[in-house]
């Protein structure tokens, strides 16, 4: 049976003997993508498929994947799913977050069984508090490169040596990025760094290839776990529990498989 928690502590003893890994979030999102689905985060506006919603995003969350016009961007995120490597971590949504449908249709879309299968959701909700006082500390003992939105206060992560930055939108408007980071990786000779990603599904596709290319970093999505040091929105349901003191269940939900 697997363990929300001890999945959790997998890495960060991973992270205590230097071992290079990847820790790759597919979450309701990038599901949305790879079911090919239109998914559009707008300034008033939110839709999915043929759903649509009102919604509320600021700019540097963004995001329109057009399946006709973004195949290329869809087909680098199916590669990154279904890529399978020692250390190699995917996180997927649960069935108690995204519902046994969906938690089933991720299965059979990957294919074969992967060992390394584990939780989209393995930093947050009742883990989330593990994350801020048993994992983050670890950061302080590794060269820290950071991938994050433009808007992003940095300067308060005193682990953080090198940034990349990127906009709205990224998976399609900072795709170039990837193969920067890689030259960049390459002429400096870059290993036993720690990278960490913050930058939506643009994430998913560097943290594949990245790791593909060089395995001798560690590459973690991170997500929306540093907002709170970054300057970004606590608008996550965990932070705002976390930080903000707001009563809210997902701060002490155990997500199961």
């Amino acid at each position: 049976m697997k363990s929300f928690v001890d999945d959790f502590y997998h890495l960060v003893s991973l992270l205590k003997r230097r071992e290079p890994f990847a820790f790759n979030r597919f979450s309701d999102g990038e599901l949305f993508i790879l079911q090919n689905k239109e998914v559009l985060l707008g300034d008033n506006v939110v839709k999915i498929g043929d759903k649509v919603m009102k919604g509320h995003y600021r700019k540097e969350d963004f995001k329109h994947f057009v399946p006709a016009e973004h195949s290329f961007y869809r087909d680098r995120l199916v590669e990154a799913f279904r890529y399978t490597a020692k250390n190699y971590f995917k996180g997927i949504s649960c069935r108690c977050c995204a519902g046994e449908e969906d938690f089933r249709w991720q299965l059979d879309f990957h294919g074969a069984h992967d060992e390394n299968f584990t939780w989209a959701n393995l930093f947050l909700n009742g883990n989330y508090g593990r994350f801020i006082r048993e994992m983050y500390p670890l950061f302080n003992s590794y060269r820290t490169v950071i991938v994050c939105n433009g808007n992003s206060d940095v300067t308060t992560l005193p682990f953080v040596c090198k940034d990349f930055r990127v906009g709205y939108n990224a998976m399609v408007n900072d795709y170039g990025l990837i193969e920067t980071m890689k030259r960049w990786i390459d002429d400096n000779g870059i290993r036993g760094h720690l990278f960490m990603f913050s930058a939506a599904s643009f994430s998913k596709m560097a943290i594949h290839q990245l790791y593909e290319h060089c395995d001798a970093n560690t590459y973690i999505d991170i997500g929306t776990t540093l907002n709170a040091f970054t300057g970004m929105r606590l608008d996550r349901s965990y932070l705002k529990a976390f930080w903000l003191g707001t009563k809210h269940e997902d701060i002490d939900k155990l997500c199961i498989w």
